[in-house]
């Protein structure tokens, strides 16, 4: 899966028919400009990220019961992020919510997700079942646990070996779009 983020649609680039937008809801400032982007692609999938417990800025803030409706009328949803999922018990409302035809993607951002991954995975519902590595938080907490540093490859390599026997994909950031012409600073706050 290509994963691009919804700012490729600020510039003049062509993308693969089968790109995926990733919609990261710390960056939109409302829900109507959820709206608005799902309206506006009819044609292309979408990954919604919705961050919880995201402390850093942008930290626009919704809940699942926020955008519900909105997801169930736009088809073009297939897959939903759920930040700082730690155990299957952080997946039971999204589970219970959501509709069946949108792939709930745990993000993986911590030692103790990468230790609980297999029931993580096992609350799953769909049959192609992916998961999302945050190096940068991972790595974060693993200091601010004071963990030896050296723990971050093992974590990235247990959680790849899982994902590999088990038939997971997992999803990693593979470099970031830079731009000199960005001039907002006012979705860092809502």
């Amino acid at each position: 899966m290509l994963l691009v983020s919804q700012n490729a649609g600020n510039y003049d680039i062509t993308l693969p028919n089968d790109a995926v937008f990733r919609i990261n809801l710390a960056w939109c400032n409302n829900i109507n400009e959820l709206e608005e982007k799902l309206s506006n692609n009819k044609k292309s999938d979408f990954f919604i990220d919705l961050p919880v417990g995201r402390i850093k800025p942008p930290n626009n803030r919704y809940t699942l019961d926020d955008m519900i409706s909105i997801i169930k009328a736009h088809s073009n949803v297939k897959f939903f992020a759920v930040s700082n999922v730690e155990s299957k018990n952080d997946l039971i409302e999204f589970l219970e919510k959501l509709p069946n035809s949108v792939n709930i993607v745990p993000k993986i951002e911590s030692p103790n997700a990468v230790q609980n991954i297999d029931e993580i995975c096992n609350a799953l519902k769909t049959e192609k079942k992916m998961i999302m590595l945050d190096h940068d938080d991972l790595f974060s907490s693993i200091i601010r646990n004071k963990d030896n540093k050296d723990s971050f490859q093992n974590y990235i390599k247990k959680l790849v070996d899982y994902c590999q026997e088990n038939n997971i994909a997992l999803l990693r950031t593979v470099g970031v779009v830079f731009s000199d012409d960005e001039k907002r600073i006012t979705q860092y706050e809502k």
